[in-house]
């Protein structure tokens, strides 16, 4: 466990971002953002949260490799900074939703008004 594995990192930054804004989505249009932005926030958080226990499995299976072979190891690097890795991508990207969630609440308001009184 000498580097971090980009391949699970750069799924986090497209497969949940993705999937997050299709189940926001008709929320948003039926005038529902705070559930639009629950349902999406649950599916963010939870990929980032799936993606760290997996992480955690993968270290505590290298560290118990390690240990039956008679030596002490660690990943590098360090546990906590691949599990913050995950957490802050997650938390981004539920900043992302929430903002794209603001434009398209203000889009839907300014719909109701005459063009020359927006």
């Amino acid at each position: 466990m000498e580097e971090l594995n980009w391949f699970w990192i750069g799924l986090q930054l497209i497969v949940p971002p993705i999937v997050g804004w299709l189940v926001a989505w008709p929320f948003w249009r039926r005038d529902q953002p705070i559930f639009g932005n629950l349902a999406g926030t649950a599916i963010l958080f939870g990929a980032a949260f799936g993606l760290i226990m997996r992480e955690h499995v993968e270290i505590d299976r290298a560290v118990r490799q390690c240990l039956d072979q008679g030596f002490t190891c660690g990943p590098e690097p360090s546990a906590f900074t691949r599990f913050a890795i995950y957490a802050c991508v997650g938390m981004f990207e539920v900043i992302a939703l929430f903002t794209v969630s603001l434009s398209v609440e203000a889009k839907r308001r300014r719909r109701g008004y005459d063009p020359q009184w927006r």
